[in-house]
C-alpha cells in the first residue's frame, strides 16, 4: 500500500509566528511578495511543509533543510525539495493553493504531486477545455448535462495537474496530449504526450523511479516516455465536499523493493495496492505552533 500524508490549510490561518520558521530565502520572497493573499498563501504552504517534515524528521522545523532550484535558470524558484547531502531524501512532498486553500502532501513511498482547484470560483469551462482537454475528453465533457460540466473539468484538470507536478514537468507538457480517465471513472493516466525530440536534462532530486529501460530513470524532468503506466497512482480527494483535488504518485525503485520484501509482500497487488491517504488538519498543525 502506498501511503501519503494531505493537510489542508486556509489563508486566515497564516500568523506571525510562522515568519521564524523560514529560512532567509523564503522569508526574503515573502517579504518581497506584495499581494496580502499571496504573501499568506506562501507562508502556510512554506510553514505547514516544514511542520510536518519535521515531525517526521525529528527536526525543528526551521532546520529542515529545504531547496528551490528551478531546472531552467537555476534560480530559487523551482519545485521545493529536502536537500539531504549526505544520502537519498527519505521523503517527497508537494504544495498546492487555490483561492483560500493550502494543500501540502507528504509521502516517503514516492514522487509525489497534489492539486487542488478552488470549485466555487467563476470558470469559462469550454474555454479551458478547449486548452486543456483532448479531443475524447472534451467529448466526453460535453456528454454530460451542462449543470454537471464545471465539477467534470475541475475533477479531469487537478489529475492532470497532480500528474505534471509528480512528473516535475509543470505546464511544460502540453495538457491536451496527456489523457486522464472520465471524471466519474477512477483516477488513471490513459496516454502520454509523444516523447520529445531532446530530452530534458534532468534536476538532481535524489529520488528514482522504474522505468522501461535499465537502470533506473531519474524523474525530475523526465518525459513520461519513460515511466509504466503502472509506476503511477493516483487518488481523487473533495475537500469541504465543494474543492476538487488529486494526489498522484510515482513508484520509486525503492518502494518497489519495500513492497517486494516487507511484510505482506505476498498479497500485494500488482506489487503495491492503491494509495492510502491519510488526512492531517493542517489548521491545527499551523494553530499549534503559535503556543
Amino acid at each position: 500500500m502506498i501511503s501519503v500524508q494531505v493537510a489542508w490549510a486556509r489563508l486566515g490561518d497564516a500568523h506571525a509566528g510562522l515568519l521564524t520558521l523560514l529560512d532567509p530565502v523564503e522569508r526574503g520572497r515573502h517579504d518581497e511578495t506584495v499581494a496580502p493573499g499571496d504573501r499568506a498563501r506562501f507562508l502556510v504552504g512554506c510553514a505547514l511543509s516544514r511542520l510536518l517534515l519535521g515531525e517526521l524528521l525529528d527536526l525543528p522545523p526551521a532546520d529542515v533543510p529545504l531547496r528551490r532550484v528551478c531546472p531552467r535558470c537555476g534560480g530559487p524558484h523551482g519545485k521545493v525539495r529536502l536537500d539531504m547531502p549526505d544520502a537519498p531524501a527519505p521523503y517527497d512532498f508537494s504544495v498546492t493553493h487555490s483561492g483560500a486553500l493550502v494543500g501540502v502532501a507528504v509521502s516517503s513511498d514516492g514522487i509525489v504531486g497534489l492539486d487542488v482547484e478552488d470549485g466555487e470560483v467563476p470558470l469559462d469551462v469550454d474555454g479551458a477545455a478547449r486548452t486543456a482537454l483532448s479531443g475524447t475528453e472534451f467529448a466526453a465533457l460535453h456528454a454530460l448535462p451542462p449543470a454537471e460540466r464545471r465539477l467534470a473539468f475541475l475533477r479531469v484538470w487537478t489529475r492532470k495537474e497532480a500528474v505534471l507536478k509528480a512528473l516535475g514537468v509543470g505546464l511544460r507538457m502540453p495538457l491536451r496530449a496527456l489523457e486522464v480517465s472520465p471524471p466519474t471513472a477512477p483516477p488513471a493516466v490513459l496516454a502520454w504526450p509523444p516523447p520529445p525530440a531532446a530530452p530534458a536534462d534532468p534536476h538532481p532530486s535524489g529520488l528514482h523511479l522504474s522505468g522501461p529501460h535499465p537502470p533506473d530513470l531519474q524523474l525530475s524532468g523526465l518525459h513520461p516516455s519513460g515511466l509504466r503506466m503502472a509506476d503511477l497512482r493516483m487518488a481523487d480527494l473533495l475537500v469541504d465536499g465543494v474543492h476538487p483535488a488529486t494526489v498522484a504518485m510515482v513508484v520509486t525503485a525503492v518502494t518497489r523493493v519495500k513492497a517486494a520484501t516487507g511484510p505482506g509482500a505476498r498479497d500485494a497487488v500488482n506489487g503495491l495496492g492503491e494509495v492510502r491517504v491519510v488526512p492531517r488538519d493542517g489548521s491545527a498543525v499551523l494553530a499549534a505552533h503559535r503556543r
